[in-house]
């Protein structure tokens, strides 16, 4: 595959098959749609979740970011971006709940580290194409909730979840996946996501100051010496039993290094360089000769051999950044054989958007929705963007 064929594909992805399954999704009442299953069909009843919606915000606004004349793209933004903060944002407490139902009332109020973090990132991508000063005012009230509330200032980092009034959980799993942890890598990589892209537009010394202690922790508490990521701890930073998520090591090298680029410190540049390095490696003992990356190793050995959207697409990026970045001379290649596998299997040509997975058989998941709570624009408009960016 050549360089331009690889880009047109992309962008030909991006713009005609992720973004528009997304216009569509639009409820012109506000917001988006909850959940649709995995022939796309909307339920238009279904509850709706905080990082599905932080989620369309950041991939309407950074898409418009790259494609300016597609005024569409931030219209998007900016009726997801009303909605959320009518609807998300907790105008008592402060913070963002979990869920809202399909009439935007609160459903789950609980306070998840991980999706503080991607409000800030969201309402910082709006602010960047939009300037509107009230995406900042939230991203920024947002930041310093997060420092009030969830900072662990005895043993480092950041606590996983809080109760609506910010006292304490019994259960502060992320998901059904997960364990019930004190701290998890997963947040800590997307808080330290977040807390960069509001650091290019809010260059603020204590944000500054939090980036670096976050990229501090993540090589020195969440990656072994291995290479792979450690994902779950208790309050002082001791780790619990977990497996390898390949999927998060690739995704990981590259975010670490881009987050380091934010802060324009040569210093941070040349500390995070050989961790991300050592990340991309031993995310790429996930790949399979097809190209495509198997979703993790469980704690007992086993594999779960599926390939899920949201793996492939990382490795796409992760594997261009370390041959661009990192030194990785087959990096790009990988990346092309990656691509070439989502292409040929994940993307749903008909009907739009990818499938969550494809099973170990090789056939399309046709039971895990096409978008949902975690089902998102996310990941595969990252990847487009990263990937017409990175040439």
């Amino acid at each position: 595959m050549t360089t331009d064929i690889f880009l047109q594909e992309v962008q030909d992805n991006l713009e005609r098959n992720i973004l528009p399954f997304w216009l569509a999704m639009k409820d012109p009442r506000g917001g988006f749609y909850g959940e649709a299953d995995a022939g796309g069909k909307i339920d238009y009843g279904a509850d709706r979740g905080v990082i599905l919606n932080a989620r369309i915000i950041w991939a309407f606004s950074a898409a418009y970011g790259k494609f300016p004349g597609r005024t569409e793209y931030l219209v998007a933004a900016a009726h997801a971006k009303d909605y959320f903060v009518q609807h998300f944002v907790d105008h008592k407490w402060g913070g963002v709940y979990w869920s809202v139902d399909s009439e935007g009332e609160r459903k789950d109020v609980k306070k998840q580290l991980y999706s503080q973090g991607f409000a800030i990132y969201a309402l910082s991508e709006f602010y960047r194409v939009s300037r509107d000063d009230d995406a900042l005012k939230q991203a920024v009230n947002l930041f310093r909730i997060v420092e009030k509330e969830f900072r662990d200032g005895v043993n480092g980092g950041y606590i996983e979840a809080l109760d609506r009034d910010f006292s304490l959980l019994e259960d502060m799993s992320l998901s059904s996946h997960d364990i019930n942890a004190d701290k998890t890598m997963n947040s800590h990589l997307h808080l330290l996501e977040a807390y960069a892209n509001l650091y290019t537009v809010w260059p603020d010394a204590l944000l500054k100051e939090r980036v670096a202690e976050l990229l501090d922790i993540l090589t020195g508490k969440i990656m072994a010496p291995s290479g792979h990521l450690q994902l779950y701890f208790d309050r002082s930073w001791n780790p619990l039993p977990g497996g390898i998520s390949y999927g998060h090591d690739i995704e990981t090298a590259w975010l670490s290094l881009e987050c380091a680029f934010a802060l324009r410190d040569a210093d941070a540049v040349n500390r995070i360089r050989p961790a991300a390095a050592l990340m991309a490696r031993a995310g790429d003992e996930g790949l399979l000769p097809d190209g495509s990356m198997i979703y993790e190793r469980l704690p007992g050995g086993a594999l779960d051999e599926s390939r899920q959207w949201w793996v492939q697409a990382e490795s796409v990026v992760g594997n261009l950044w370390a041959w661009k970045y990192l030194g990785i001379s087959d990096g790009a290649e990988r990346a092309m054989a990656s691509w070439a596998y989502i292409r040929d299997n994940l993307v749903d040509s008909a009907a739009g958007e990818w499938y969550w997975a494809i099973l170990p058989d090789g056939a399309p998941d046709m039971v895990s929705p096409k978008a949902g709570f975690w089902k998102c624009p996310y990941h595969n408009t990252r990847m487009c963007l990263q990937v017409l960016s990175v040439f």
